[in-house]
């Protein structure tokens, strides 16, 4: 049977608001960030749950798709309209997500997988493709 995901996310985002950003399975060993975005086509407003690490100041994720041969949808959402809305535990607050290249990708990919191994396995299922990372940046 195919997995739901717009379920899956409901019920995510749901848990994360009501329980100050925790969330129960399959996600309760996760961090997530709640990403509120703008839809590339649609012009809707959006949130997606997402696996996340940090880099200094800024939050990190990583357009795996589980390792699909394609990026997720909500990859092109950002690379369209780069201002979101995250929401860490209890804190929200509006950042830019900025596609990383090169050795800053490869850095924080590498990150993110030590904390979260899943990620090497969704590397090695996705190629040739090279999986998007996207950094966010907090507006001041």
């Amino acid at each position: 049977m195919p997995i739901d995901f717009h379920s899956m996310n409901d019920k995510a985002i749901a848990e994360f608001r009501a329980n100050e950003g925790r969330c129960g399975p399959p996600f309760e060993d996760t961090p997530i960030v709640l990403v509120t975005m703008k839809g590339a086509k649609s012009g809707r407003e959006l949130c997606s749950p997402l696996a996340y690490s940090t880099d200094g100041e800024d939050i990190v994720v990583i357009a795996s798709m589980g390792g699909a041969p394609n990026n997720p949808n909500w990859y092109h959402n950002l690379v369209a309209n780069p201002d979101v809305l995250l929401e860490v535990g209890t804190d929200r607050y509006e950042a830019t997500a900025v596609l990383t290249q090169g050795e800053e990708r490869e850095r924080l990919y590498a990150a993110q997988a030590a904390q979260l191994p899943i990620f090497n396995r969704y590397a090695e299922k996705a190629a040739p493709r090279v999986i998007p990372v996207f950094r966010f940046v907090r507006k001041h």
